[in-house]
C-alpha cells in the first residue's frame, strides 16, 4: 500500500478543522469527523449529479473527474479509520 499524506487534503477542504500537523482547532474530534463525513456526502452527491449529466449527454471528463475525486476521498477516509483503529488497539494493549 502506498502512504497517504493527510497534509495535502487541507487544500481539498476535507480537513478544514486541522491546522499545522497535529494541532486541532477549537472544534472537538467528533465535530471534525462529522464535518468530514458531511463533505464526503457532498462529494458523493456532486458525483451522482455529474454521472446523471453524462448519462443525458454531458461531458465525460467531468464525470470521470468527479468519480475519481469521490474514490480518493473515500480511500482517505478508510485510511483515517484504519489509523484510528490501530491507535485504539495500541492504547488498549497498554498496561496501566
Amino acid at each position: 500500500m502506498s502512504e497517504v499524506r493527510i497534509d495535502g487534503l487541507k487544500n481539498q477542504g476535507l480537513l478544514q478543522g486541522i491546522k499545522n500537523g497535529n494541532n486541532v482547532s477549537k472544534a472537538g474530534f467528533d465535530e471534525i469527523m462529522h464535518d468530514v463525513i458531511g463533505k464526503l456526502s457532498q462529494i458523493e452527491a456532486e458525483t451522482e449529479n455529474a454521472v446523471k449529466e453524462f448519462a443525458s449527454g454531458g461531458d465525460i471528463s467531468t464525470a470521470i473527474i468527479a468519480m475519481e475525486k469521490a474514490e480518493m476521498s473515500f480511500q482517505v477516509m478508510v485510511e483515517v479509520r484504519n489509523r484510528l483503529l490501530n491507535a485504539y488497539e495500541e492504547v488498549m494493549r497498554m498496561q496501566v
